[in-house]
C-alpha cells in the first residue's frame, strides 16, 4: 500500500516536496512514479524512478524542475519540486509498476493535493 503525502499551498516560484511511503516491500524490478491529476484533466505522468537502479524519467513539462529520488532503507520514494507554477497545480499520486509503462502500474495511493498561487 501506498502513501503520498507533502502537499500544500505554495506561491508560484516556490517549492514541496513530496513523499510516498510504501508499505510491503519494494523489490529492484520495480519502478516507482508519480503522476498527477488536475482538474477537468486525465491523469499525467511526471516523473518514475527505477527502485533498482535509480535511473529517472521526467515529463517535458517538468524536466529541469523536479527531481525523483528514492531512499531504500526507508522504502520512500520523493519528488522534490522547484520553480513551482500555477499550472503545476494537481492531485498528485504515487504508484508501482513492474515495468516503465504507466499500463504496469497497479498499486495506486491516495493523492496529495498541490495548488500553487500565481
Amino acid at each position: 500500500q501506498l502513501q503520498a503525502y507533502g502537499g500544500g499551498l505554495v506561491q508560484a516560484g516556490g517549492f514541496l516536496r513530496l513523499s510516498c511511503a510504501a508499505s510491503g516491500r519494494t523489490f529492484s524490478s520495480h519502478v516507482m512514479g508519480w503522476f498527477r491529476q488536475a482538474p477537468g484533466k486525465e491523469r499525467e505522468f511526471v516523473a518514475k524512478i527505477r527502485w533498482g537502479t535509480g535511473m529517472t524519467y521526467y515529463a517535458d513539462a517538468v524536466k529541469g524542475r523536479f527531481a525523483v529520488s528514492r531512499d531504500k532503507a526507508k522504502d520512500t520514494v520523493y519528488l522534490q519540486m522547484n520553480s513551482l507554477k500555477p499550472e503545476d497545480t494537481a492531485v498528485y499520486y504515487c504508484a508501482r509498476g513492474t515495468s516503465i509503462s504507466t499500463s504496469d502500474f497497479t498499486s495506486w495511493g491516495q493523492g496529495t493535493q498541490v495548488t500553487v498561487s500565481s
